[in-house]
């Protein structure tokens, strides 16, 4: 016996309405549609934001192959394709969906014209023309609507390529919202892209110029490839599994001490050290997932912490995998498939542990050149009931003052105890967790003057008191933290200059 059935399709204006809200941001949206025209072979992609109040709109362009009257309204169609649909390997779609969607989160007026072989056409959604009776059917309004022609003159001189622009933007200009509001969603939409395609856009055979407002966009590279104070990367890891091979490399960032003020602050990110950290899932050299751990974890999952802000973790997956790894419509969330989760968690621990070394021991100070290792002011002793913080009495700083005490040698000594058992370590851990960054150590910000102060009194010691040699003494100095980093300096004593 047939089953009754009956047809239910959704009501259009009712359907868009909802899917407006799948949580877009601005930027988000706009890398969706820059999918499009790299997936359409563009070679360049303009965005521009246009403020003029509550009549503000966005506009992007590429010189890609362009759309076929046909075509277009595939495109702008919800749902044309199925998820499951094989793709092209270069293919950065998957849900065919992005291009309304993320368009429409953002306004309520999305008019796309397209030109292929000197033809142009032109269709749009408008939710207010639909909302204007709601038992519409799923009306695609052909060509711009009134006044908005001229919009579109970013394609007069292509003979091929596509033109996106967003209308009625109820998303952005809210409320109070004002022009420099506008340029403030500018600069976090370039940060956005600069790190999502950031693959796409670096070296000379790079595969997209992007330009927002006229300006090119500069790549965001999260791993600092190249950088010569980068203290580790692994070699490429391959595991191969039934919906393509997985790549992971993984990376561990300078230490703040290792950086200029200006490459810490540009090699942070959009959302910071602290939450920069752990995995960057790509697919096709696209960026979908930024830092955070996957939910992985030997027992429970981890959380970003300080100790850890320096591990970041490259993982490459095929097209093939997005069911796998469960990739949201927004291509900004991937969960690895249970048959990963060990393999990845083995990489992470390692890598985490690394970025931790670097990070407590401000970027592992290095042997010298003739491979004496660097005395450091502090140890840490393990002992059965956890961790204790130790001044080295060796030290030469702490040496020479031990060994000229004299009578007060219980006194100094007593002094150092105290220092040792008062380290403010809750203290030191919350301001670094609040400011997010260390605290300054190792004479950071001070004037040479400072350090040379502190050398000459240690140097006049170990040639005055110890005996040694001019030479042997500079050489002690180089090996001793923290005036391992101070070799000019170390250069000039015993001459006039440091006197």
């Amino acid at each position: 016996m047939t089953p009754k059935t009956r047809t239910a399709p959704p009501r259009a204006i009712a359907m868009l309405e909802s899917l407006r809200g799948l949580g877009y941001s601005t930027a988000a949206a706009l890398a969706d549609i820059v999918d499009n025209s790299i997936s359409a072979d563009a070679r360049k992609v303009r965005i521009d934001f246009q403020w003029d109040g509550a009549d503000s709109r966005v506009l992007i362009v590429d010189d890609g192959r362009g759309m076929s009257d046909p075509e277009l309204e595939a495109a702008m169609r919800l749902g044309d394709k199925s998820p499951s649909t094989e793709r092209l390997a270069h293919d950065l779609g998957r849900f065919g969906m992005g291009l309304k969607t993320a368009s429409l989160s953002q306004g309520r007026r999305l008019t796309v014209a397209s030109v292929r072989g000197g033809a142009q056409t032109c269709l749009r959604w408008d939710l207010d023309e639909l909302a204007a009776d709601p038992n519409s059917d799923w009306l695609l309004f052909e060509g711009p609507a009134v006044g908005s022609q001229r919009h579109l003159s970013g394609l007069d001189s292509q003979t091929s390529g596509t033109l996106v622009l967003w209308e009625k933007l109820d998303r952005i200009v809210t409320a109070g919202y004002t022009v420099d509001d506008f340029l403030a969603l500018t600069v976090a939409v370039e940060a956005h892209l600069a790190m999502v395609f950031h693959r796409l856009l670096q070296g000379p055979s790079a595969r997209i110029r992007l330009l927002l407002n006229g300006r090119a966009i500069e790549p965001w590279d999260p791993f600092m490839s190249g950088h010569p104070a980068k203290p580790w990367t692994s070699p490429a890891a391959p595991y191969r599994t039934e919906s393509g091979l997985v790549v992971a490399r993984c990376h561990v960032l300078p230490h703040q001490d290792k950086l200029t003020r200006e490459e810490f602050k540009k090699n942070e990110g959009p959302a910071g050290w602290t939450a920069q950290q752990g995995f960057y899932v790509y697919r096709n050299e696209r960026l979908l997932v930024a830092g955070g751990w996957l939910g992985l974890g030997p027992s429970k999952a981890w959380n970003r912490e300080e100790a850890h802000r320096l591990a970041r973790i490259q993982v490459d997956i095929p097209n093939t995998a997005d069911a796998d790894w469960k990739i949201d419509v927004r291509k900004s969330i991937a969960r690895p498939p249970v048959s990963l989760r060990p393999w990845m968690t083995r990489l992470a621990e390692d890598t985490r542990e690394r970025a931790r070394r670097v990070f407590a021991y401000r970027g592992t100070p290095q042997p010298t050149q003739r491979n004496t290792p660097i005395e450091q002011a502090w140890r840490i002793d393990r002992v059965k009931d956890g961790i204790r913080y130790r001044i080295e009495p060796t030290h030469p700083a702490v040496a020479a003052v031990l060994a000229r005490a004299g009578e007060l040698t219980p006194l100094v000594k007593a002094m150092l105890r105290v220092i040792e058992e008062s380290v403010p370590v809750q203290r030191i851990w919350l301001d670094t967790t609040e400011n997010k960054e260390t605290p300054r150590t190792g004479f950071s910000g001070d004037p040479p003057e400072a350090v040379a102060t502190v050398l000459n009194a240690l140097f006049a010691d170990l040639i005055g008191r110890r005996g040694m040699a001019v030479e042997a003494a500079k050489r002690t100095l180089l090996s001793t933290e923290p005036f391992h980093n101070y070799a000019g300096l170390i250069a000039e004593l015993g001459s006039p200059k440091a006197v």
